[in-house]
């Protein structure tokens, strides 16, 4: 059997002020929320969904085995407009091949957000 996977839909972020990092992430995405509750924000980002979801307590240490990379036009401006904001350093700006272009951050609340420039990944198509 296997997971028939219809693609990303949601990715979510842990933080500890969630009134704090729905700002933020408004900032940075240019975007107001969809979904605005204590338990829960949603930004519908071109048909993705980033959450953010509080977490009880201290901001535990995050590990950055995973990085979900947010498509972009420009890498190295994204990746300036991010720490301009504050977030942190993680992987500068590297053409991995291809043309492809890939940096990632931490971003106030200590969750990996990655940014990319694919000229080769297109949408599919919806009937």
């Amino acid at each position: 059997m296997s997971l028939s996977l219809q693609g990303l839909r949601t990715v979510g972020y842990k933080v500890n002020d969630i009134t704090k990092a729905k700002a933020w992430y408004s900032k940075v995405l240019g975007i107001e929320p969809y979904f605005d509750e204590p338990f829960y924000v949603g930004f519908n980002v071109a048909g993705y969904e980033l959450g953010l979801q509080p977490e009880d307590g201290p901001a535990e240490q995050k590990g950055a085995n995973v990085v979900a990379y947010w498509g972009v036009p420009d890498v190295q401006a994204a990746w300036d407009e991010l720490l301009a904001n504050g977030a942190t350093p993680v992987e500068q700006p590297t053409d991995v091949g291809g043309g492809i272009v890939v940096a990632a951050v931490k971003d106030l609340w200590g969750n990996a957000f990655g940014v990319i420039y694919n000229p080769h990944f297109v949408l599919p198509v919806k009937d």
